[in-house]
């Protein structure tokens, strides 16, 4: 018996029932930190949505009256002007993202931990997308 452990069997010797005995990594780590990017993209998106709305009510703009097309040279002049299209075209932008972000940190996740075929599926994923942004700027020109 001891004083740490009062029952009376020390399993620290065998490690059995220790979190620090094993080596491999928690995966429930991996499932929190996915989930804190999906969480944290869909928050930081509906707020600049929100904003977005607020300041076309305030501006007088209705919700079907429109809107410029995206233009990433002016998104940052917009969001300084307080400008509702500026915060509108952030948060589409960091909803369109957060997917994206989610497989992104995925293949962080699983590189660490060595899952070497979750990786490349991840990396094939992130391909895919990249191959169609590219694909999509071709077409709209």
């Amino acid at each position: 018996m001891t004083a740490s452990n009062p029952g009376g069997h020390d399993r620290s010797a065998t490690g059995a029932g220790s979190a620090t005995g094993s080596q491999e990594p928690d995966p429930r780590g991996l499932e929190r930190s996915i989930g804190r990017v999906l969480t944290i993209g869909i928050y930081a998106s509906i707020a600049l949505l929100v904003v977005g709305v607020v300041l076309m009510m305030l501006n007088g703009i209705g919700p079907l009256a429109g809107g410029p097309a995206f233009d990433a040279g002016r998104l940052v002049p917009d969001l300084t002007a307080l400008r509702p299209a500026g915060f509108l075209w952030l948060g589409l932008i960091a909803v369109v993202a957060t997917p994206t972000a989610r497989v992104a940190a995925s293949l962080i996740g699983y590189a660490r931990r060595g899952e070497r075929a979750m990786a490349a599926v991840a990396v094939l994923i992130l391909v895919v997308i990249a191959i169609s942004v590219a694909l999509a700027q071709v077409l709209k020109g």
